[in-house]
């Protein structure tokens, strides 16, 4: 396989972003609150399309942290208490403002990714799912994650 390059990623960044837009854009109101994951927590089409969001952004800023000589995440982080303290602070977003913000964070992350070196997707840090990775690959996991999510849901709309 070829080389990764900062311009690649940006344009798989942009494009599936633009999918999952689409995705979440196609769905009527009465769809948003249809279950998808019942353990632990409930969450609903809306409470993953916040997950999508949040996690988008801290991860963000995660990586420009790590960009400029930081760690990554400590050994303490929690997902799951992230993610829980993400969902509370966005439970009164409703789904168009959630998908406004989504493709905020996306094109400036797209862009953030399209501006990096080569030598800046070698930099190791500690992503909170990954462990100890290259840039590189705590980007690739960006989009993969919210394709992961959003197989879970099509069994809800179809």
């Amino acid at each position: 396989m070829a080389e990764i390059t900062p311009t690649w990623l940006a344009d798989r960044l942009k494009k599936e972003g633009q999918k999952v837009r689409e995705y979440f854009g196609a769905l009527s109101d009465d769809k948003w609150e249809l279950k998808v994951y019942n353990e632990g927590e409930t969450w609903t089409i809306r409470n993953v399309l916040a997950h999508l969001v949040t996690a988008e952004r801290g991860l963000f800023k995660l990586f420009k942290l790590v960009r400029e000589g930081g760690m990554g995440v400590s050994d303490e982080f929690s997902v799951d208490r992230y993610n829980a303290r993400q969902q509370e602070k966005s439970a009164g977003i409703p789904p168009a403002e959630l998908l406004e913000q989504f493709g905020e964070v996306r094109n400036e992350l797209a862009e953030w990714v399209s501006n990096l070196s080569q030598e800046d997707l070698k930099i190791e840090g500690r992503h909170p799912f990954l462990g100890q990775v290259q840039l590189v690959e705590m980007i690739k996991l960006i989009y993969r994650h919210n394709q992961i999510h959003i197989r879970d849901i099509p069994k809800l709309v179809d």
